[in-house]
């Protein structure tokens, strides 16, 4: 099974990403879902709706990340020989969750346009850390002053080659590529 962290503050788009990924793979891949927050199953129920074959919740409570404890409960719970890919949702912050290994294979971050441009530089360890980074909301780039070349230099500077996918969850442009990332990552394992 291959497997990931996805990683984001609040609203840059992880739910959002996982709604658009899980039909996409529908017939191609079996997925788990784990979604962490401080509380409800909101993000848990999403991925369900939108196909997960299964769709965890962890509530931490009030911790500001998932820990590998956390995520053994969750695993607990699942027939991990039933699964080809395992999304781990981690709660929306953009301090710590880099700091922590949960055992996955790649660690995913995702920006967004409105998040701001200066994100790199003011949140080193988050993209230093990361396997690869989606920047999501493009569709939003006319509208939000956000300088891509500004921004780009910052997380080259922190994490040289880091592949990179532009897209739009409300528009699917640049999905294509991110499904096609997944669905060779986890042949490679499988």
């Amino acid at each position: 099974m291959f497997s990931i962290n996805l990683m984001a503050s609040p609203g840059a788009g992880k739910t959002s990403l996982i709604e658009k990924t899980l039909p996409r793979l529908k017939g191609k891949l079996r997925v788990a879902v784990i979604d962490g927050d401080i509380a409800t199953s909101i993000d848990s129920d999403r991925a369900a709706a939108a196909g997960a074959q299964a769709a965890i919740q962890i509530n931490t409570g009030g911790d500001c990340h998932l820990d590998a404890i956390m995520l053994r409960g969750a695993l607990d719970q699942l027939d991990l020989t039933q699964f080809d890919l395992l999304i781990v949702e981690n709660v929306g912050n953009l301090v710590c969750p880099a700091s922590f290994n949960l055992g996955t294979q790649k660690s995913i971050l995702v920006a967004s346009i409105p998040e701001g441009d200066d994100k790199p530089y003011k949140y080193p360890g988050m993209y230093r850390g990361v396997d690869a980074l989606v920047i999501n909301k493009i569709d939003l780039l006319p509208y939000v002053p956000f300088r891509m070349d500004y921004f780009k230099r910052g997380v080259q500077i922190l994490n040289p080659g880091v592949i990179t996918f532009p897209l739009s969850c409300r528009t699917d442009e640049g999905l294509d590529a991110w499904i096609e990332w997944l669905i060779q990552n986890v042949k490679r394992v499988t």
